[in-house]
């Protein structure tokens, strides 16, 4: 029997099972692989690649020599595993094995295009980012690294199951059935790995990022210790009216402050020409 529930009607695969075996899948204690005398526990987050959906739901599957059920969260999980199901069991009636084996390969089918187009888009942005002409760019730069560490621990799961399927300890598989999950480990290691250089790629940004943050913020303390350095000659000369108003040389000389005015334009013409000079303007 072949049959696709949700966790809320996993009532209705009970008489297909031992009592047992159906109160330990209720209470939903199985992680990833076990193998048991006569049956196997598959269970992983299901992370759709291809939808905007960031929400993951825990498949379960149960594998025997007779029967193979899908027991899903919630209702977009039984969506998907139904229409891959009812697809490939379309034209005729597949053995449990084999319809394991094509359920992962149709489940996995186009993920590595969609990480080729991530990382088009990644590399199309960073230009934008590093040059600052992207706004936000620390939200979007948050937004991948989330979804790529969504993707990992994904992958990351479907690797490790099929790495224990290949185990075979209650010999539930045969050798055709082995050699392929064997090529499912090998393909989703390709798209952890891909995954992984992405995260790499997504982190170096992050680091160019705030480099370029901490240059933006350098200049601007360059720009305002050259404005503090330029004034305080100017703000000396006038400390110094304040201080000796009876003494001011334009109250007993006519060219006193056109003197004074030439001098604060020298003096702010020389620092300039020294910051200039010093290539710090």
């Amino acid at each position: 029997m072949q049959k696709v529930f949700t966790f809320a009607q996993i009532s209705k695969a009970a008489s297909c099972m031992d009592e047992k075996v159906f109160n330990y899948i209720n209470e939903c204690q199985s992680e990833s692989f076990e193998s048991h005398d006569a049956f196997d526990l598959l269970a992983f987050d299901f992370y759709d690649i291809r939808s905007e959906r960031t929400d993951s739901a825990k498949i379960l599957i149960y594998l025997d020599k007779e029967d193979l059920f899908f027991f899903c969260k919630d209702e977009n999980a039984q969506l998907c595993v139904n229409t891959i199901v009812h697809g490939l069991t379309a034209e005729g009636k597949m053995s449990n094995q084999s319809l394991l084996y094509a359920f992962f390969v149709k489940l996995l089918k186009g993920d590595m295009e969609c990480l080729n187009r991530f990382e088009t888009q990644i590399n199309d942005e960073e230009t934008k980012i590093l040059s600052g002409r992207q706004r936000n760019a620390h939200i979007r730069i948050c937004g991948w690294r989330k979804e790529l560490l969504r993707l990992k621990r994904y992958y990351e799961q479907l690797d490790s199951i099929f790495d224990e399927m290949n185990a075979n300890d209650n010999n539930l598989l045969s050798g055709d059935t082995l050699r392929r999950i064997t090529i499912l480990g090998a393909r989703t290691d390709r798209y952890l790995n891909a995954v992984r250089n992405l995260q790499e790629i997504v982190n170096q940004m992050r680091e160019e990022y705030q480099s370029q943050l901490s240059i933006q913020q350098n200049d601007l303390m360059r720009v305002f210790t050259i404005v503090t350095v330029l004034f305080l000659p100017l703000t000396l000369i006038a400390g110094w009216y304040g201080m000796n108003f009876v003494g001011m040389p334009e109250l007993h000389w006519k060219y006193g402050y056109p003197v004074v005015i030439g001098a604060s334009i020298f003096i702010s013409a020389v620092l300039i020409l020294l910051f200039k000079r010093k290539k710090w303007l």
